[in-house]
């Protein structure tokens, strides 16, 4: 069995961790090679995993083709898909350049249905597979500060919804992670690591995130949240009004005093 995954940072190298122990064969892509091979070499010194790399940039126009096939080229049967792959960025809408805005948008978005629409194609042709989509806790609330982000979340979590019902009479699953902040160098690379949100007390543990998205997955449960406390905070965010789920959230943005 083959599963195809981002796995050098974050609850994705976690989740690859877990695919090893399971002895699952891997196909692991992400953008810089030698973190690839950092991996895959520990991988094989710890579970003897079969591990192949792809160096690849999602958030490059045709990438996903480019993996796919790669991937068919080497006549590999992709029976796990994990888009885990994601940036953001934290600051008022109109302070950040366009271009990181459709880099988020071409990475969170377009590479995500692309995949999905390549590698669920097979899955159905054989009437089996499973897919993992990672959302967001902010795929239901706007999110100030992180506007283009948080869109691109509510775009994964109707999408994934839908995708959900419309395989309904097939063996193939699907399944939506939504994570809330976690200890992953998300806030770094979004440069917001000095906010209130990101720090330790506030973040869940990647290696639990992965470990709660990974047994949905397996049991083709639908839905799964970082933690408890995530799905409590999704379910008040429905009730709430999103004046009330913004202020909270545009005051989590505030910089912390170091």
């Amino acid at each position: 069995n083959y599963s195809l995954t981002g796995a050098t940072s974050g609850i994705g190298y976690h989740l690859a961790q877990l695919f090893a122990k399971d002895r699952y064969n891997l196909v692991l892509v992400a953008r810089t090679e030698q973190d690839l091979l950092n991996v895959k070499d520990e991988l094989r010194y710890k579970f003897s995993a079969a591990v192949k790399i792809i160096p690849k940039d999602l958030s490059k126009i045709g990438a996903a083709q480019e993996i796919f096939n790669e991937t068919q080229q080497q006549g590999i049967l992709v029976d796990v898909l994990v888009n885990d792959a994601g940036i953001g960025d934290v600051g008022f809408f109109w302070d950040i350049p366009f271009e990181k805005d459709l880099e988020m948008i071409q990475l969170n978005i377009i590479a995500l249905v692309h995949l999905t629409k390549l590698y669920l194609s097979e899955m159905l042709q054989r009437n089996e597979g499973k897919i993992l989509q990672l959302g967001s806790v902010v795929s239901s609330v706007p999110a100030p500060l992180q506007a283009v982000y948080s869109a691109t979340k509510a775009f994964v979590s109707n999408f994934t919804d839908a995708l959900i019902n419309e395989l309904k009479d097939s063996k193939v699953t699907m399944t939506l992670l939504s994570p809330g902040q976690t200890q992953t160098d998300f806030f770094n690379k979004a440069h917001a690591s000095d906010t209130k949100i990101a720090q330790p007390d506030s973040t869940d543990d990647p290696e639990k995130v992965a470990e709660r998205g990974y047994k949905a997955l397996m049991k083709g449960q639908h839905h799964e949240y970082g933690s408890t406390m995530r799905k409590i905070q999704v379910g008040v965010s429905h009730i709430l009004p999103n004046e009330l789920t913004t202020a909270q959230l545009r005051s989590d943005m505030k910089k912390v005093d170091k």
